[in-house]
């Protein structure tokens, strides 16, 4: 057995596709990131006809740095469009996600307008 197999992840460490679930809990309002079973984030939302506009995203500060939060951001957007929806980025996490992703221009409103560049 080898040292890295034996260490709990860390910062840094990347989670097998396969041990991450994202699911749209309409009730709360939410998509839930799930590791093992367990919650690790989740991205908040309001839905109205046609649109979707996403408010609040979190991923646990002991899952860090492992990539979920961009895994969440990109299911997230890629379902709302499968969906029909117009998305309206107004977390900041995932406003800067789209900006660093350029290929869902044609699905965003953005507040105001325009995209803000940082």
């Amino acid at each position: 057995m080898s040292l890295r197999a034996e260490r709990p992840a860390r910062r840094g460490d990347p989670v097998p596709d396969d041990d991450v679930e994202i699911v749209r809990d309409d009730e709360a309002s939410r998509y839930r990131l799930l590791l093992g079973g367990g919650q690790a984030g989740f991205a908040k939302f309001r839905a109205s006809p046609g649109r979707i506009i996403f408010t609040h995203t979190v991923v646990d500060p002991a899952f860090e740095g492992r990539g979920l939060g961009s895994m969440l951001a990109k299911w997230v957007v890629e379902d709302a469009i499968r969906r029909g929806e117009r998305i309206v980025p107004r977390c900041p996490f995932i406003a800067a996600w789209l900006r660093k992703h350029p290929g869902y221009e044609e699905s965003i409103d953005w507040p105001g307008g325009q995209p803000v560049n940082a």
